[in-house]
């Protein structure tokens, strides 16, 4: 019962913290919380995006860090993907984000909650498109 309750309580707990995050994030500094758009900022001529989407992607990497350092189980190991076949992939997700006008973190979490269409229909594209690669890739 308890493992149950634990592996229950803690995507709950994750999804808490983004919504947070993405709150925070809007309130202090009127953005929406879109990782490929703070990404992109990185080459902004305007030092204050930068600065905020350095600091915001060092906070990721971070958490990943201790996430993995607090429960290794609960991070996977290494990509199963060659470094070529990851950077071709890593390249198609930022045409995508581009083409998207925004990514799943952006669509997905602060579009729908704000009952934006575009972000319904973009995240669904997303997902749509995800669950076909899978299954195409797997089958």
């Amino acid at each position: 019962m308890t493992l149950l309750a634990h592996s229950t309580l803690l995507p709950i707990l994750g999804g808490a913290i983004i919504g947070l995050a993405a709150i925070l994030l809007m309130w202090s500094n009127g953005r929406i919380l879109g990782v490929s758009g703070i990404a992109g900022a990185l080459f902004a001529r305007d030092t204050s995006a930068r600065r905020m989407s350095i600091c915001f992607l060092a906070g990721i990497i971070i958490a990943g860090i201790f996430g993995s350092a607090m429960r290794p189980a609960l991070l996977p190991g290494a990509p199963a993907a060659d470094t070529l076949t990851l950077i071709i992939a890593g390249i198609a997700v930022g045409f995508g984000t581009r083409l998207g006008n925004g990514c799943t973190s952006g669509h997905g979490v602060c579009g729908i909650s704000r009952l934006s269409k575009r972000s319904f229909i973009a995240t669904v594209t997303f997902m749509l498109t995800a669950t076909l690669t899978v299954f195409f890739t797997h089958h």
